[in-house]
């Protein structure tokens, strides 16, 4: 997000985008490495070095990423082995679909949108990033246990 975010700026170190993502250094290497590997980003050697972007934030979709990081979009399987399966197995083939329309929902909504879209957030929406967030506070509710109240009341 952060080498979208500031895509105009040039190569930024490890370092900053481990720190403004609060993603572990180590973690971090090995995305950008296989991001390096697709051809996504390029590497910047020398003091002003770092990671930066190899084409437009607008012109690489979710779907590129996620399936590069993690695989297939959705967490059932890919879409082919989910045809398979609908057409084997006639007992489950209704769950299959169901799964197949969640795979299909996914990959569209993944396939059109950009890193620019969630890179600058719009109106009434806040950027992400340790200079952004705030943390979030927590509230207990009072239990009533036993059909006691938390007074003590009965």
């Amino acid at each position: 997000m952060m080498l979208a975010r500031h895509s105009n700026q040039g190569a930024i170190r490890i370092r900053d985008i481990a720190y403004e993502e609060e993603l572990p250094e180590k973690f971090l290497e090995l995305i950008l490495l296989e991001l390096k590997n697709a051809r996504m980003v390029e590497s910047v050697r020398g003091a002003k070095g770092g990671y930066q972007l190899r084409r437009a934030p607008s012109e690489i979709r979710l779907s590129e990423i996620i399936r590069l990081i993690d695989g297939p979009l959705a967490p059932f399987a890919d879409a082919e082995q989910l045809r398979s399966l609908i057409h084997r197995d006639a007992q489950h083939r209704a769950l299959y679909q169901v799964f197949l329309d969640v795979r299909d929902a996914a990959a569209k909504i993944l396939e059109s949108t950009s890193l620019a879209d969630i890179a600058n957030p719009g109106p009434g929406q806040k950027p992400k990033g340790r200079n952004h967030k705030k943390k979030a506070e927590i509230s207990v509710l009072p239990m009533v246990a036993h059909g006691s109240s938390p007074r003590g009341d009965k």
